[in-house]
């Protein structure tokens, strides 16, 4: 029996690796809650939506993985601005290591063998 994966096994799996995306997205440098979503959302099968970035980014920065900082923007009312602190980039090298070794055991499996 063949089984097609639903919207629900993706929807676990972006969630289980949403933070560490972004994570890596403030490792180059700060960046606002509405650029980060945008920036997600620009590469198929990672969309995401503020309703489920903020939060995260809420609990990024309780974690201490994150710290923010006000700024006026030149269009609109003020932005938070997100960046990575030192405990943040320990933890994305320490997944960075890990998720290298599990993509390349799961590959293990994906990949056909030949006959």
């Amino acid at each position: 029996m063949q089984r097609i994966v639903d919207q629900g096994t993706l929807s676990q799996l972006r969630r289980g690796v949403i933070e560490y995306c972004v994570l890596a997205l403030l490792r180059d440098g700060e960046r606002y809650g509405f650029e980060l979503v945008r920036t997600l959302s620009e590469v198929p099968g990672m969309v995401t939506s503020e309703g489920t970035l903020y939060p995260l980014l809420s609990r990024l920065r309780r974690a201490g993985v994150v710290d923010t900082s006000w700024r006026e923007s030149p269009s609109g009312p003020p932005r938070r601005y997100y960046q990575l602190t030192s405990s943040g980039r320990a933890v994305l090298e320490a997944f960075s290591g890990e998720w290298a070794s599990f993509r390349d055991a799961v590959d293990h499996f994906l990949k056909e063998k030949a006959a």
